[in-house]
């Protein structure tokens, strides 16, 4: 079976869990801390790692992904190399936001969020131009790309539920998506049962959204 090893904050980690999960991969979790063997093992001292039946060390969230959807059926499969190509760039487009959206939500005051806003909502115009009336990224049919916008998603809802601070209000075609992808039955499954718990003490505890 294959192990994940990473904190669970992490968007990263939720990015590789949500893979395993819609491709119904079974994998246990451990949760790292400062004092476990987490940067010991990881060749780039960063979470996540996934620990194969081979007792092989993957690490780099993108990587994995791309490892664990080569490697397991399931899944929108791109007809043509440039779809591949297509598909592949919008996934990791996805991941590279994970620290601008983080950024934004740590922020402590008002001039620094709209700093950091400021370049995640250049992200955010981009995929609002890309989406369209479909349930997912690519149609009816779920992929990698919703697979590594998820954690942004999911974030995002967290924060609206604890503050109504909605990041996607002038995002219609991205508050659609992200309903769409809320429903998916095993999404609470990606993260610890405390999650919410954790992410709220992290993101909306003394920060400028805490106080929204």
């Amino acid at each position: 079976m294959l192990k994940v090893i990473s904190f669970k904050i992490c968007p990263f980690f939720q990015y590789v869990t949500a893979m395993l999960k819609a491709k119904h991969i079974p994998f246990e979790v451990e949760y790292a801390d400062f004092n476990n063997c987490l940067f010991d093992i990881s060749p780039n001292g960063k979470a996540p790692i996934v620990i194969t039946e081979n007792n092989t060390v993957l690490f780099d969230a993108d990587a994995i992904v791309s490892y664990l959807d080569k490697q397991y059926s399931g899944f929108l499969q791109p007809r043509s190399t440039e779809d591949i190509a297509l598909l592949e760039a919008w996934a990791n487009y996805g991941s590279k936001q994970y620290v601008p959206q983080c950024s934004t939500m740590r922020s402590v005051d008002e001039a620094e969020f709209k700093q950091h806003w400021g370049v995640f909502e250049k992200a955010l115009i981009n995929m609002e131009k890309q989406l369209g009336s479909s349930v997912f990224f690519f149609g009816d049919e779920l992929s990698r790309v919703d697979i590594a916008w998820l954690p942004i998603l999911h974030r995002a809802w967290l924060v609206e539920k604890a503050t109504g601070h909605d990041m996607f209000r002038d995002f219609p075609n991205i508050k659609r998506w992200q309903g769409s992808v809320m429903k998916l039955e095993w999404l609470m499954e990606t993260v610890s049962a405390d999650f919410e718990e954790v992410f709220n003490r992290f993101y909306l505890s003394n920060t400028f959204l805490s106080n929204v």
